[in-house]
């Protein structure tokens, strides 16, 4: 098993136990104990885990919102296809916002390839680095207090950078999508970023998964009469689109 894939197994057992075993992950991945360690010890540094005796266990609450690494390695081909599909909506010389999250990267390396006369505001580092290669486009990073982990950009100087511009459209990640909680968040400093973005933008655009849709998060950024699309992926049912069709959002399906 490749290393990357070796430390997402591990990743998706912690966070579905807890906790993990040095031997049992060397049984699973078909490496050795001494791999395993080294893998669990990279990790560690990366603040996803802490070792202990025979083995490490996650230093994420349950309460709270899944590593980015974690979260990269769910559904990627469904990601990749929303982000692909979002890419379609940002027109020639387009002042556009790309939020954090695991699907906002993936329109932003969709527009990697696409030809934009274009600038892109973003309080993600990792969006930021995905675009910063890409010559035919103005990058504007918010500035702020780095999240580890997530690299999103928090704070009064992420919020203010927004309130200091105008742009066109905004795309939303978020940690739930519902029709009565709206779109909603894990963590309250990005809520306020996120609500930043919003009032600087004429168009909300939320890209979603279909494991987003009628899940409630921590923290409310907005009622979903604010949204203007939302992009989902072909996993989402008939039953979970209808309401939210219903209040008036344009539901694209990639």
């Amino acid at each position: 098993m490749h290393v990357q894939d070796r430390r997402q197994h591990v990743l998706e057992q912690l966070d579905a136990r807890g906790e993990v075993n040095v031997a049992n992950l060397s049984r699973s991945t078909g490496v050795s104990e001494m791999t395993v360690r080294r893998d669990l010890e990279a990790l560690e540094r990366e603040g996803l885990c802490r070792r202990v005796h025979g083995g490490a266990i996650s230093t994420v609450s349950r309460g709270y919102e899944p590593p980015f690494a974690l979260r990269a390695g769910r559904l990627p081909q469904a990601k990749e296809r929303i982000g692909a599909l979002a890419a379609t909506l940002v027109s020639d010389g387009e002042t556009a916002i790309i939020d954090v999250g695991t699907t906002t990267l993936e329109l932003a390396r969709a527009l990697v390839g696409v030809s934009s006369n274009m600038t892109v505001l973003t309080p993600s580092l990792h969006v930021a680095r995905e675009l910063s290669a890409k010559p035919d486009l103005r990058l504007i990073v918010t500035g702020g207090i780095v999240r580890p982990g997530e690299l999103s950009l928090v704070g009064a100087l992420a919020e203010r950078a927004f309130a200091e511009l105008h742009c066109d459209t905004a795309f939303l990640g978020a940690g739930g999508v519902d029709t009565v909680a709206g779109v909603t968040e894990f963590n309250l400093d990005d809520t306020r970023v996120k609500r930043a973005a919003l009032e600087s933008s004429r168009r909300c655009v939320v890209l979603a998964d279909a494991s987003k849709l009628g899940m409630v998060a921590l923290s409310s950024v907005c009622r979903l009469e604010r949204v203007d699309v939302l992009i989902t992926d072909s996993g989402a049912s008939e039953e979970a689109l209808a309401p939210i069709r219903d209040t008036g959002v344009e539901v694209l399906v990639a």
